[in-house]
Parts: structure tokens; sequence; C-alpha cells
């Protein structure tokens, strides 16, 4: 089984949805229009489902999982243009073909574990939520009820990169890889020792993924140690994905926490697969046995891994 535990693919119903908003986030055509970040346009075969499934299979894909976009700040809208864009995300991914699954996602503005109850009864793997929310005491006390959930019903948790910081100085004072590469790795830098200081203490069942291996903040474990007076450990429950880092990166991490925590994620379609150059036995622990672990798969008569107990 080969499984990518983070893709992006806009069903047609977000994009309606999108378009026909008048401020950020929206897309005027296929440019995108984010309040912290440059304008960016969007290829549309990126998110031709059919296309997608294609590319899946080429890739020898058994399992896509698509998480909608945290950076477009739906997940932080109120009311019901928040809902909207919720409701066309989820109706849309959950259509998409074989091998595609896709994350839930929630609204922050009012916390619902109900309604994540009911996206994980109709087939969703887990919930994804922005690493925007994951920073504190006080986020944790937000969406512990969500998490509560997830807890309950054996599904993990992704952590994906939130919205950018609005630049000072306007967009055109940074380039425009600038919130990809500054303001999303410390989010997930963040994110990953808040989980250790409030998330872990509060949710000893959870089981999470930091997407791009967490900014790489596990390789700042001697530091931590040093300030802190505290031994890092290893969280068998706390798993990473390798989206846009190679093999150096992926191997830093090993030393730090071994093979057995890391899990394939591609981000696609902004950024490609990566294969680090580790061998056969880190390949398949990456692609198969540690996804299988993190959600916790079985087969199914037609073929498709799902996690256990989803309902198609």
């Amino acid at each position: 089984m080969n499984v990518d535990v983070h893709q992006h693919l806009w069903p047609s119903s977000l994009v309606e949805v999108l378009r026909a908003r008048t401020e950020p986030p929206r897309l005027r055509g296929w440019t995108l229009e984010l309040a912290g970040e440059p304008a960016y346009e969007v290829d549309p075969r990126d998110h031709d489902p059919a296309l997608r499934a294609e590319r899946a299979r080429r890739d020898g894909l058994d399992l896509a999982l698509v998480s909608l976009s945290s950076p477009l700040g739906i997940e932080l809208m109120a009311g019901g243009e928040g809902a909207d864009l919720l409701d066309a995300y989820h109706d849309g991914v959950r259509a998409l073909p074989e091998p595609f699954r896709a994350w839930a996602a929630a609204g922050l503005a009012e916390i619902d574990p109900d309604g994540l109850a009911d996206r994980l009864d109709e087939g969703f793997v887990g919930l994804q939520l922005p690493a925007t929310a994951l920073l504190d005491e006080r986020g944790y006390r937000r969406v512990g009820p969500l998490l509560e959930r997830l807890e309950e019903r054996g599904r993990p948790l992704f952590v994906h990169p939130g919205p950018a910081a609005p630049a000072a100085g306007g967009l055109g004072a940074v380039p425009g890889w600038w919130p990809a590469v500054v303001d999303y790795v410390q989010q997930m830098h963040a994110a990953w020792y808040a989980f250790r200081v409030h998330g872990r203490p509060r949710h000893p069942r959870l089981r999470v993924c930091f997407a791009l291996l967490a900014g790489l903040a596990p390789l700042h474990g001697e530091r931590f140690t040093a300030r802190s007076g505290q031994r890092s450990v290893v969280d068998d429950l706390a798993y990473l994905e390798i989206s846009s880092y190679g093999t150096r990166a992926v191997d830093a991490v090993v030393r730090v926490l071994g093979i057995d925590v890391l899990v394939n994620g591609s981000d696609l379609p902004y950024a490609e697969p990566v294969a680090p150059d580790l061998g056969e036995s880190a390949l398949s622990a990456l692609r198969s046995a540690n996804p299988i672990r993190l959600f916790d798969l079985e087969e199914v008569s037609d073929g498709v891994a799902v996690p256990a107990g989803a309902q198609s």
C-alpha cells in the first residue's frame, strides 16, 4: 500500500463559492487572492479530479488524502460565509474519485464536536486544523472538544500551516515564496512545542501528524534540553510528514526521532513528491507501514484502503 497523507484538490463546489466572494479569500478566474500573501496564479489542471486521479495512479498511490488549504483562512471565518465554504469543501471532496479520501475541516469561530462526529461518520479520515489555532494553552482549551472527539473515535489530527501574517509594508514587501518558507515553518515549529507542552498532557491518546516535518522543530531538541532541563522524548503517537523536504532534512529528523514516526506526504500541487534516498526499507516505512499505524488502516472489499470503522 502506497499512501500520501497530504494533498490539495479544490472541488468545483469550493471553486464556485470562492469565485462568488468579493473579499479574500477569493478566486478571480484562477487568480487566488489572500489577505497575507501575494496573488497566486492557480493552474486549473491541478484541481481537475480526473487529471489528479490519473496522476495518483501514475505515482502508484493506493490512497491520497486531500485537505483544505488552511492558509485560505476558511476555518477562522465566522457565520454563514465560513459555513458555506466548509460545506462546499466537504461536499466536493466527498465525491472525489479513487484513490482520494479527505481530512475533515472545522470552523473555529464556533466549536462543533457533533458536526465533526458527523463528518467522521461520513468517511473523513480525521481532522485538519491550522497550526495558528494550536500555538498556546488558550488554543488547546478552545479546540479541546474537537480533539476529545477524535480521541473517542480513534481518528488522527493533522496540523497544517494556517494563514500567513500580513507583511509589514504590504504584500509587495516580501517575495512570493516568503510565506511558505518563513511563516509556515515558524507556525509549525511553534505548534510542535505547543503540542508537547499543552496538547499531549490534555490528550494522551490522540494521534497527531504535523505537516512539513513540523518545520524541522525536532532538530532543536538539543537546544530544548539545554534551556528547559528536560530530555527530548520520542512520542510514538506524534507523526511528521515530509512534504517540501528532501533526503538531508528527512535523514536529519530520522536521526533524532527514528523512522517509525515519519509518513509520506507531498503537498501536491504546491510541491512535488519526494523519495528520500534512505533505502527501500525506509521508503516502505514512510509510504506504507507508518501510515497504517497513523490511520489504523484496513483493506475493504473493493481494494481501497480506508480507516478502520470509517463509513463509505
